[in-house]
């Protein structure tokens, strides 16, 4: 089987390029039907939505979690609270788990809501069919008990419009399913979609001597609905305002 580098250099000689697939073939110098199926077929990851398990997750103490660090990354750096603090802050609400269960869920929660500092910048220019997409956290009532779940937006900076669709993790797995959700929502895929180091869809980020590096099942994903990425450099709020603008506004 093909590396993904591979199967997306194949895609984009014969989907941007319009080789043929002799020419692809030749080009590259691998077996005409190795070019024909990574060229033609469809290679999108099988939809797996898994739910995450243990007490973080299936009891209330993830949703106390999440609400806190939420708001202290609103806060002053020095102003919010250690994993100790909120280990502590746990223990006096009855928690029973260890300090390493908190640990644990803490990184998973910060590894999919990168923190960007929005300063002062030129204005960006959004051309049609540009979108912008980025995870939220919506506080439902579920059971008669109030309840955080995770929102995916896309946004479209040049009219302004945009689309949710709620989903009960960020992994990546929910990150594919609610692209599509998305696309069916708005009624076609764009041509350029912007994101910020998003875990499920960035393994390396962009650094100043190398571009990001996407993951292999979101190569596979924007291989077969045909739209570019464009990944935002580390800590820049302000190339994604709009959707996090969107972010706001449907989850506050």
């Amino acid at each position: 089987m093909l590396a993904m580098s591979d199967i997306n250099c194949i895609k984009h000689l014969r989907n941007k390029k319009g080789l043929s697939i002799t020419k692809i073939k030749e080009t590259l110098g691998i077996n005409w039907r190795t070019a024909k199926k990574y060229a033609d077929e469809d290679q999108l990851p099988d939809s797996k939505i898994k739910q995450s398990n243990g007490m973080m997750y299936t009891d209330k103490w993830g949703e106390i979690v999440s609400d806190w660090l939420f708001e202290d990354s609103k806060l002053k750096k020095k102003l919010r609270r250690t994993k100790k603090q909120i280990f502590n802050e746990l223990l006096g609400l009855g928690f029973k788990g260890s300090y390493r269960t908190v640990c644990y869920f803490i990184s998973d929660w910060e590894n999919s809501h990168n923190e960007e500092i929005d300063k002062g910048h030129d204005r960006l220019e959004h051309p049609p069919s540009e979108a912008q997409v980025d995870f939220g956290v919506m506080e439902v009532v579920k059971d008669g008990e109030f309840i955080d779940t995770h929102v995916l937006v896309m946004s479209y900076p040049h009219s302004n419009a945009a689309f949710a669709a709620p989903l009960p993790s960020e992994n990546q797995e929910c990150f594919l399913q609610g692209l599509k959700l998305l696309f069916t929502q708005s009624g076609g895929v764009p041509r350029r979609i912007r994101i910020d180091n998003l875990t499920p869809a960035v393994k390396k980020v962009r650094s100043k001597t190398e571009e990001a590096k996407l993951t292999d099942a979101f190569i596979q994903f924007q291989n077969h609905y045909g739209f570019e990425v464009q990944v935002c450099n580390p800590r820049s709020g302000h190339e994604k305002g709009s959707v996090e603008n969107k972010v706001g506004y449907i989850c506050i």
